[in-house]
């Protein structure tokens, strides 16, 4: 009896039980997202690598390590000798090492030497290999692989010439006009660094800063070079075994023949992350407060129906129900219309986010799980609607001060 007095109560005030009802979708929609995309937009962050057990590099600090070689921001402050790369790649623990040179740009993307490994065992999002949307990976020094972006952003097809940049800038007075490159292959879309990236052969940063005499050589016939000899920035590592992993880095770390650093991409990435917590709270308390406003909208639409009201909280009391139940009934009618919102929250949620699953993955990287009922959306669901019951107590008190009044008239 009660359910159908609360829904018949709700019919009989529709149109401004209608646009409170929307309001809250919105602003618990909002909420869910803020939440979810946070809470997802740190996982997929530490997507952005997956499968790698060590990143080796010059002594700069885990973080510089992990900006530059993986994200491709900013410069390394040092590079490591090839034979330390030769001496990595040799050892018993190692399943594979992935060579990364970085330098030199093109219209403003980073430029990254390396060697066909890189495509075979680098990984991303969970364990997701790259894909080649087109073409094939580089055969000789002067052949290039572009990223997604790289190929959108400049119109570049399969068979176009390219001519890299000294430096990282978006502009350099310095080009390797003398070596141009082709385009042998696009990689598909990842959301990652990969699609901002120029990958070429990592013979060719050497390449390209030789002498005149030796770099015609080289062009006119590329698969005379022998194996680069140069220093390379960082080196990506693959374990046999990940209980390895940290005496391989002690190794490292102590090695005398080179000045090496070798960190965890995890511990790395939760450093990162921890620069962005001021950032993360902020998105938090924007969402609460957007939740709060819609929340005193229901609590204005419940007291500005009070005097309308006035009659039928008379007759509840005639009928024999207490102000107790006077203000239990105004209390659940919130409850009721939060729910309603919530529920449809979430369903309104999770078809933006399979609308826009490809859109986020390819634009911002953000790998999206698509189920919202996880333990965090129950804890925030039970806090909304807490927070509904709260709102709702002061036109239930209202409404109780009126059946004690209409009692009192009696």
């Amino acid at each position: 009896m009660l359910t159908s007095i609360i829904w018949r109560s709700l019919i009989s005030r529709r149109k401004t039980v209608v646009l409170t009802f929307l309001s809250l979708v919105v602003s618990i929609s909002v909420l869910i997202s803020v939440e979810h995309i946070r809470s997802q937009a740190k996982e997929s962050f530490n997507r952005t690598i997956s499968g790698v057990d060590l990143i080796v590099g010059a002594p700069s600090g885990e973080l510089n390590l992990l900006l530059y070689s993986i994200f491709r921001m900013g410069s390394p402050t040092n590079n490591i000798n090839y034979d330390s790369f030769t001496m990595l790649k040799a050892n018993k623990s190692v399943a594979w090492a992935i060579p990364i040179s970085l330098g030199d740009s093109h219209h403003g993307f980073r430029v990254m030497g390396t060697n066909s490994d890189y495509f075979q065992y680098f990984k991303y999002a969970n364990k997701k290999a790259l894909d080649l949307a087109q073409g094939e990976v580089f055969d000789s020094p002067f052949e290039a692989v572009i990223g997604a972006d790289v190929a959108k952003t400049l119109g570049y097809k399969l068979g176009d010439k390219l001519v890299l940049s000294h430096g990282i800038g978006s502009t350099s007075f310095v080009h390797h006009e003398q070596a141009p490159f082709t385009v042998s292959g696009i990689i598909a879309a990842t959301g990652t660094p990969v699609d901002k990236t120029v990958h070429v052969n990592l013979a060719a940063i050497e390449a390209i800063h030789l002498p005149p005499a030796q770099l015609k050589e080289l062009v006119e016939d590329p698969h005379s070079h022998h194996h680069p000899t140069e220093k390379i920035t960082a080196v990506l590592l693959g374990l046999n075994n990940r209980f390895a992993t940290f005496t391989l880095q002690r190794h490292i770390n102590t090695y005398q023949d080179d000045r090496l650093m070798a960190v965890l991409p995890g511990v790395a990435m939760t450093q990162l992350w921890s620069l962005m917590g001021n950032i993360e709270t902020l998105l938090q308390v924007i969402g609460f407060l957007v939740l709060l406003a819609s929340l005193f909208g229901l609590a204005t639409m419940l007291l500005a129906t009070m005097n309308e009201r006035q009659k039928e909280i008379a007759v509840f009391r005639i009928l024999g129900a207490s102000p107790i139940f006077i203000l239990s009934l105004v209390i659940l009618e919130a409850l009721v219309i939060s729910f309603m919102a919530l529920i449809t929250a979430f369903i309104v949620v999770t078809f933006l986010l399979m609308g826009l699953e490809g859109w986020l993955t390819a634009e911002y990287g953000l790998f999206l799980n698509q189920n919202l009922f996880t333990q965090d959306s129950l804890n925030l669901s039970l806090i909304i609607l807490g927070a509904t019951g709260v709102t709702a107590l002061v036109p239930g008190i209202e409404a109780y001060k009126k059946a004690l009044h209409s009692q009192l008239s009696g």
